[in-house]
């Protein structure tokens, strides 16, 4: 069986992406660590597969990607749609937001976060 989470040839792309994290990851990030919403604990920077989502939850399998400007380029948005479907064919709920949500309505994103965990516990067994 392959290991498919936090594969080892995933580390240091996951470290350089948690090191140079931009500001609207910055900025979820102070909100979701230390189990602030909903006592969810998040993990930043997490792989599945190939892929390394930017906040992950192993407890309800829910990923939060935040799309800045780098999303917008040509060929991205088809490589984002095939990377969820990947992800959600592997059980894993994604939830996207926009750098501009994250600066302009984050207490909407928030509460959005915080709907979508409560939820998923209502039909997921502990």
């Amino acid at each position: 069986m392959t290991k498919l989470y936090n594969q080892t040839s995933e580390k240091s792309k996951r470290q350089a992406l948690r090191n140079n994290m931009p500001l609207a990851e910055k900025i979820i990030w102070a909100k979701l660590r230390s189990q602030q919403i909903e006592g969810c604990k998040f993990r930043r920077q997490y792989s599945i597969d190939a892929f390394v989502v930017d906040f992950y939850t192993p407890e309800l399998k829910l990923a939060i990607e935040i799309d800045g400007d780098s999303h917008y380029q040509d060929g991205i948005p088809e490589y984002d749609h095939e990377r969820q479907l990947f992800l959600e064919s592997k059980g894993t709920k994604v939830l996207r937001f926009t750098n501009q949500e994250i600066y302009k309505d984050l207490d909407r994103v928030l509460e959005r976060i915080r709907e979508v965990i409560c939820q998923m516990r209502e039909i997921t067994p502990p």
